[in-house]
């Protein structure tokens, strides 16, 4: 059963200044709203860090700068998971080194003026021939009271599962503890599976939140073991009671729009925030044949997910909902 949005708008920001875009991960900061995200504005292919903002989480929204990198470098230093910190008044932001190969890093950087990015430590490095010799698709979030990292850990590259860290200092700057594995291939029966005749890639692109009721809600990305290239990519959702799981899957949530001139072939990274009862939840998106992506918004009633997260948790594992 799919979980149906009630509200869905897009693309929200034009290609313009950018070639391609990815990865969204939407920030308020008191005052104003944020989006930072994967932009390539180059023949070369290299990544840089988008930044857009708006008055209202609808927008309209307006491409600003890309932001300035200090301490990093490297043409796949992108997917950012941004959080701006109340207490310290900085925006805190977590890279990736790299997602196409192993020995990679994840780097945190801090910003007061949302633009200028310096590196403050590499705060997670892969560990060479373990389930986590590459990571990459960090996001940061509190739950619980808790400062959580979500990320990618792969022992090979494209097929990764989700890890989680935590801070052991409850600040950013950590250290962060590993908490390993919290959802596999296995745990998601609408993903295709290792040995698979076409597979394709791993589960990424993860975000915790904590829904009203304390459950947790994961927000991650699937590939479907059936259809063309270019049309399997799907966001899930996926649910647990506890930091580690288990988790249960919701199943996939966005149905590619079939009558659409920008989302009728499938969907991906995506990051939410919880406003007003709602989850209002900001995805990439693109047509078939492998077209740019675009960024789109999907709003989903939270009593409605808490519904679903209740029976998908009173379910066996190899169901889905």
């Amino acid at each position: 059963m799919l979980i149906e949005s009630r509200k869905r708008t897009g693309p929200i920001l034009l290609l313009h200044t950018y070639q391609n875009i990815k990865d969204p991960c939407p920030v308020f900061d008191g005052k104003q709203w944020h989006m930072y995200g994967s932009g390539i504005t180059n023949t070369e292919g290299n990544w840089q860090i988008l930044h857009a903002t708006a008055p209202d989480i609808y927008g309209p929204w307006t491409n600003m700068e890309p932001c300035k990198i200090i301490g990093i470098k490297g043409p796949n230093v992108a997917a950012p998971g941004v959080i701006y910190d109340m207490e310290d008044h900085a925006f805190h932001m977590f890279v990736q080194t790299d997602f196409a190969g192993l020995e990679g890093t994840i780097e945190h950087l801090i910003s007061t003026d949302a633009h200028v990015f310096t590196k403050e430590s590499t705060v997670l490095s892969s560990i060479p021939l373990t389930a986590e010799a590459g990571i990459y698709d960090p996001h940061p979030s509190v739950v619980r009271g808790e400062k959580v990292l979500c990320y990618s850990g792969m022992a090979q590259v494209s097929r990764p599962d989700i890890y989680l860290a935590i801070s052991e200092s409850k600040i950013w700057n950590g250290p962060w503890k590993r908490l390993g594995r919290i959802l596999a291939h296995e745990d998601v029966p609408h993903h295709n599976q290792h040995g698979h005749h076409d597979y394709e890639w791993g589960l990424e692109g993860a975000q915790l939140l904590e829904l009203p009721s304390g459950k947790l809600l994961l927000i991650g990305v699937c590939f479907l073991p059936e259809g063309e290239r270019g049309t399997r990519q799907r966001v899930f959702f996926a649910s647990a009671n506890e930091l580690t799981g288990p988790y249960r899957t919701l199943g996939t949530v966005l149905m590619p729009a079939k009558d659409s001139a920008w989302e009728a072939g499938e969907n991906g990274h995506a990051a939410g925030i919880i406003i007003n009862n709602a989850l209002v939840l900001f995805y990439q998106a693109r047509m078939p044949g492998n077209q740019p992506w675009q960024y789109g918004i999907a709003e989903f009633d939270i009593g409605l997910l808490e519904q679903a997260a209740d029976y998908a948790l009173s379910m066996d594992r190899h169901q889905v909902l």
